[in-house]
């Protein structure tokens, strides 16, 4: 009695909670209780239906929103197209690929590339200068200098940065770090003798250089001693030079003319527009001791023409120019007129070139002085093969006689050293 006194306490009390259908075990059988009456029946219970969940309750998968640079690599890692039907198509990036994009993100962790092969490395050279990883500016000077080091002038072989002086101040370390270049112009730069670049210039990375173009940079006799210090003394620096301009240098007389009559390979000379006093006797001295003739005739290879960016880095030299364009776009804005052609990057090379040419026609009182060696001058006039071919001949002889009277002297003459020469080489 007093268990079924309980049991129906249980039963009929007024509890909010709804516990559901009671099962009691008697006899080792199990009896499920009757709610309404509080008896027991004898029945098998059903088995219900387990639910984790309500019915309402649903699940949405969705990526991390914080992280969107994550994301958006992971949405690169396919190729979305369009079939002819209209149908949206995508295929997944080739592991190449993929690879490829994730060392060009992070090129300046790259210890090596010494070995790499250079079809690949072209192609990482490539990517990351799509990134624009080498107009960083920390980051962007470590990795260049690992492509430089490893493929020297297949990274650059031919640098113009004619009027281009803002771009070496704002990337002097970078330019510094290219190797084995040929072709380096230099021209309406404005550097003047301590410029940082023309000490880099008798370093031994650059002593490949074949045509240097250091036309109106406000040059003068110091500059020159500096720079072919090297060459005079230790026959290493710009000792492959063959052609070299350095016209619009007011400041250069005939004392610094006597220092470039060390480059015994050059073969084209442009000193017009140089401070010289004895013209006549700087010429005699120049063809004597060096083999140049005076030409008569502009000569094509200081047009400036032929110099070129080229290399892999051609797009990289761009981004530079173009960073620095976008620094000094607000101080251009200023003139209105000319905001609109500026907006397309042709307003100031415009400008520039036309200020240059302003300065040649200021030195050209002095007259064209401009040499080259016979042997690699094509001839402007028609002239019968006998006669030339005994021209040649006599040429052949008398330089033949000139080189044996410059071995004999050269032995005497690069003993013969200055004290500032000497001062020069304890700098270096």
């Amino acid at each position: 009695q007093t268990w079924s006194r309980g049991m129906s306490y249980c039963l009929h009390s007024e509890h909010p909670l709804d516990t559901g259908p009671i099962y009691v075990r008697e006899n080792g059988k199990l009896h499920v209780v009757n709610q309404g009456t509080g008896n027991i029946q004898n029945v098998t219970p059903k088995p219900r239906s387990f639910r984790l969940f309500s019915r309402g309750f649903s699940v949405e998968l969705c990526m991390n929103r914080e992280d969107d640079r994550a994301r958006r690599q992971r949405t690169d890692h396919f190729i979305f197209t369009y079939t002819k039907e209209g149908n949206l198509r995508y295929s997944a990036k080739s592991l190449f690929s993929l690879v490829l994009g994730y060392i060009s993100d992070n090129v300046d962790h790259i210890d090596s590339l010494i070995g790499f092969p250079e079809q690949i490395a072209e192609k990482l050279f490539s990517a990351a200068e799509a990134r624009q990883k080498f107009t960083e500016p920390v980051t962007g000077l470590r990795a260049l200098q690992k492509f430089t080091e490893a493929y020297g002038n297949l990274v650059l072989c031919s640098l113009c940065l004619r009027n281009r002086y803002l771009v070496i101040s704002e990337k002097l370390e970078e330019i510094k770090s290219f190797r084995e270049l040929t072709c380096l112009d230099l021209s309406c730069c404005k550097l003047g003798d301590e410029h940082e670049l023309l000490e880099h210039l008798t370093k031994e990375a650059l002593s490949s250089v074949k045509r240097l173009l250091l036309k109106d940079n406000s040059l003068s006799d110091a500059g020159l001693r500096r720079m072919t210090a090297p060459v005079r003394v230790l026959k290493k620096g710009l000792e492959n030079l063959l052609i070299l301009d350095l016209s619009c240098n007011p400041k250069i007389t005939d004392v610094g003319i006597g220092y470039l009559l060390s480059f015994k390979k050059l073969n084209c000379l442009d000193i017009s527009g140089t401070g010289l006093k004895d013209v006549n006797a700087v010429i005699k001295r120049i063809q004597m001791q060096i083999g140049l003739v005076h030409s008569k005739v502009p000569l094509k290879e200081f047009d400036h023409s032929n110099c070129k960016t080229e290399g892999w880095a051609e797009q990289t030299v761009l981004q530079w120019e173009q960073a620095v364009m976008e620094a000094i776009k607000p101080q251009e804005n200023l003139r209105s007129r000319t905001a609109a052609l500026r907006f397309y990057g042709k307003t100031r090379r415009i400008e520039e070139v036309v200020k240059c040419k302003l300065v040649e026609a200021e030195t050209k009182a002095s007259g064209n002085l401009q040499f080259y060696k016979e042997k690699n001058q094509n001839c402007y006039l028609p002239l019968k093969k006998e006669v030339a071919d005994s021209h040649e001949l006599k040429n052949n002889k008398k330089r033949a006689l000139a080189e044996q009277e410059r071995e004999r002297t050269s032995k005497q003459k690069h003993l013969c050293l200055t004290v500032e020469d000497w001062d020069l080489l304890n700098t270096y």
